[in-house]
């Protein structure tokens, strides 16, 4: 498979992934206020210094190549600030377990779909999305809390199980290879169509990249002792 063959241009994949992680960063910064103590706010602030540094080398990459940070950004915000909704949770810790599973997910979507980018500006985004500075404070909250309430895990585990299909859902829509069955192009500019039967071959095409992220999402739960 040419990883090329899934990419979608340059301009609006900088844009979703710069939008993404300027939601990261915002779900990071409701997250530092809702933290119980000044240790937790302190800890997360360099998770969401990560995610800020994420959004501004991407919204560098879009200004290199003449484009408006805000329009190339803009298509993609309706579905990313719905995801954002549905994926927020309904506490601190569904919060945390959001960004740590949600934003591991994507950033590896992103990091691989960059193979495909033109010239030397795929392995800067992949090192500059690759940065996981930050992500080892929400593990030890996550874990610190799993282990202090016995019920908490199988809470937080049927919440990663609900994430993964919503995240999923984003990755898809990046991919140009996901066309319906009659052909129809999918729009240059903006997310590919979230509805409607893939081709078969784009089909084909999709499936060992989503294996690859669902495998990492596993890995992820099984580091905190939930079941996937």
């Amino acid at each position: 498979m040419d990883i090329a063959d899934l990419t979608p241009e340059l301009l609006p994949y900088l844009g979703q992934a710069a939008y993404f992680e300027l939601g990261m960063f915002e779900n990071l910064a409701q997250a530092i206020r809702l933290a119980p103590d000044l240790d937790s706010k302190e800890g997360l602030s360099a998770a969401a210094g990560r995610a800020l540094a994420k959004h501004q080398g991407l919204v560098a990459e879009i200004r290199r190549r003449g484009g408006e940070p805000a329009e190339v950004m803009a298509p993609f915000a309706p579905a990313l600030d719905d995801f954002r909704a549905k994926t927020m949770g309904a506490d601190w810790h569904e919060l945390l377990l959001s960004c740590y599973l949600a934003g591991g997910l994507l950033d590896d979507f992103f990091i691989r779909l960059s193979d495909g980018l033109p010239g030397d500006v795929g392995p800067r985004v992949a090192h500059l999305l690759g940065q996981g500075a930050g992500t080892d404070v929400l593990v030890k909250h996550l874990k610190t809390a799993i282990d202090g309430s016995p019920g908490l895990g199988s809470h937080l585990a049927l919440w990663g199980r609900r994430l993964v299909g919503d995240t999923l859902l984003v990755a898809r829509s990046a991919i140009p290879a996901a066309v319906p069955a009659d052909g129809a192009s999918v729009p240059a500019h903006g997310p590919a169509p979230a509805h409607g039967p893939a081709s078969a071959h784009g089909e084909a095409q999709i499936e060992p990249v989503f294996t690859e992220l669902i495998a990492a999402h596993t890995r992820r739960m099984d580091g905190l002792g939930l079941t996937a």
